[in-house]
């Protein structure tokens, strides 16, 4: 019997697309055997699994609003812009304003993985639900602790840094960890070619502690680019479906305007609806 797997892009607000997406799967009930999300995808993909529709949307048109979201005081108060336990923690735990329904995710038989970028080594370590516990989702702010803007999170005794600076796009994970066929959400459109990160001259300064850090961001666009090419190849050979954005819509890493966040979850549901029967017939085949 084919094992499917599903992998979510990371990219901060840019993930409002794969939420879309994600949302049209629970509408059409499109489930996978095995789920691997990055960064922000981790965090997508949890609510997808806990099947909770529309809880994703809620934190980027919503809760996005809060200062403890995402803000420059956040910055200067906790030397991060994102507030990674605001967001997965007072949000997320049983007693927030949003749970993220724990039971659900635990009993949903679907694998659930997602990367880690280890501050020290630099290298990808890969975490699965069973890392997860009720009210403690380190696992998944680890994976989104964007260096730079966010101080690594300390999770089974080490420190991590977000998941897509080691690994983008685990296509190769994935098909390593058994998939026959992967479904890949991309959150920019197809052609895009990553180029070496802009700020070098920040994160050099502010991850001094972690050479090998400095060395995996140096690399990612390549890596990224490769995966890329991976996926590419095994579309061609009929193992990969892949969705994008249709067409370009500003926004990025950092965006908090709701409407535009509408906009991109829309389109994600627009391009599920062009896709969806081509979608059916790869997962059948």
């Amino acid at each position: 019997m084919e094992k499917s797997g599903l992998i979510v892009e990371g990219g901060g607000m840019k993930c409002a697309y794969s939420a879309g997406i994600l949302d049209a799967f629970l509408d059409d009930n499109v489930t996978f055997d095995y789920c691997m999300g990055v960064s922000a995808g981790a965090a997508n993909t949890a609510s997808y699994l806990a099947g909770q529709r529309g809880r994703n949307l809620r934190f980027y048109i919503e809760h996005v609003k809060d200062p403890r979201y995402i803000s420059i005081k956040n910055l200067i108060k906790t030397g991060s812009l994102f507030g990674l336990q605001y967001i997965y923690g007072t949000l997320t735990n049983s007693t927030g304003n949003d749970p993220l329904d724990y039971d659900a995710l635990a009993a949903n038989p679907s694998e659930f993985h997602f990367p880690a970028t280890n501050a020290a080594t630099g290298k990808a370590e890969y975490f699965s639900k069973e890392d997860l516990g009720r009210d403690d989702y380190r696992g998944i702010m680890a994976t989104c602790a964007l260096p730079g803007f966010c101080k690594p999170i300390s999770f089974h005794g080490n420190y991590y840094y977000d998941g897509g600076v080691a690994d983008s796009i685990p296509v190769e994970r994935a098909i390593a960890d058994g998939c026959d066929k992967v479904v890949i959400i991309y959150c920019r459109p197809l052609g895009y070619v990553k180029q070496p990160e802009s700020y070098r001259f920040l994160y050099k300064k502010m991850l001094r502690k972690f050479p090998n850090t400095i060395t995996a961001i140096d690399n990612r666009h390549l890596n990224y680019r490769h995966s890329v090419e991976v996926a590419a190849k095994l579309q061609k050979e009929g193992r990969a479906f892949l969705f994008a954005p249709s067409h370009q819509v500003k926004i990025g890493t950092f965006t908090t305007d709701p409407k535009i966040m509408q906009e991109l979850y829309d389109l994600g549901i627009s391009d599920y609806k062009a896709q969806k029967d081509a979608l059916r017939a790869f997962l059948n085949n």
